[in-house]
């Protein structure tokens, strides 16, 4: 496991090592948020490279990357946590079968934890008492809706959610939050003022070439491919695109 990078220097030589270049600015931003303990919120197009700064410095940082991919409907079932219900439902039957055990006791066995499911949100807390805090993704909040963002507000402000069977659970250590957002959107400005953002949106497709370019032996490679490429019938290259062309 790699330390947090002790400057902005350090931070860009971080990325670099990783193949992405990031001018800066942006690894300013990132500095200040990793030194902040505070969660890193980037805009900016679909495939300019926002998911891939959180993959980077979980790489870079040997931390683990746990995702929550925002889609509409999100809810806390589906982010924090939800009860196992055929695990319980299977506890209970037994429990009346064998009489092993009083309504009142039951009904504290069957909310432990090891009927809880675990969801991205609750395992990026929970994961720090085990080790090293991980690396939290969460990919295109703009997709979700606003009361989901309300409740992630509250979550980000003290990292720490309650569940009424068993109480709050706090993060023995704040992961490193990441917060990618494709501006379909406008993301409440409570978010924003709660992490660390870019002063512009991040990093444009031109720029999005220099990390391809920065691996050995990718400028014959990229040279080659783009030749076959006709700039009529197809898109322009995305990030993601970018680092792919120079592998073999």
């Amino acid at each position: 496991m790699t330390g947090i990078p002790a400057s902005i220097d350090a931070t860009q030589a971080l990325l670099a090592g990783a193949d992405y270049v990031a001018d800066r600015g942006l690894a300013a931003t990132i500095f200040l948020a990793l030194k902040m303990q505070r969660p890193l919120f980037l805009e900016g197009e679909a495939g300019v490279g926002k998911t891939e700064i959180a993959k980077v410095l979980a790489t870079s940082l040997g931390r683990q990357l746990i995702r929550l991919q925002c889609y509409e409907g999100l809810d806390i079932h589906s982010a924090v946590y939800e009860w196992n219900v055929q695990r319980q439902m299977i506890e209970i039957r037994l429990a009346e079968a064998e009489g092993r055990k009083s309504s009142e006791g039951l009904g504290q066995d069957i909310y432990s934890e090891r009927f809880l499911i675990r969801r991205p949100l609750l395992k990026a807390l929970q994961a720090s008492a085990t080790g090293a805090p991980p690396v939290l993704l969460i990919d295109e909040l703009d997709r979700t809706d606003e009361p989901f963002e309300a409740y992630l507000l509250e979550v980000l402000s003290d990292f720490q959610v309650t569940i009424p069977e068993l109480g709050t659970i706090r993060a023995a250590q704040p992961p490193i939050v990441i917060i990618t957002s494709n501006r379909t959107r406008e993301i409440h400005d409570a978010v924003k003022r709660r992490a660390s953002t870019t002063g512009s949106t991040i990093r444009t497709r031109a720029r999005a070439r220099d990390p391809a370019a920065a691996r050995p032996g990718a400028s014959a490679t990229l040279t080659s491919r783009k030749s076959s490429l006709s700039s009529s019938d197809c898109a322009k290259p995305t990030c993601s695109n970018c680092r792919e062309w120079p592998k073999p």
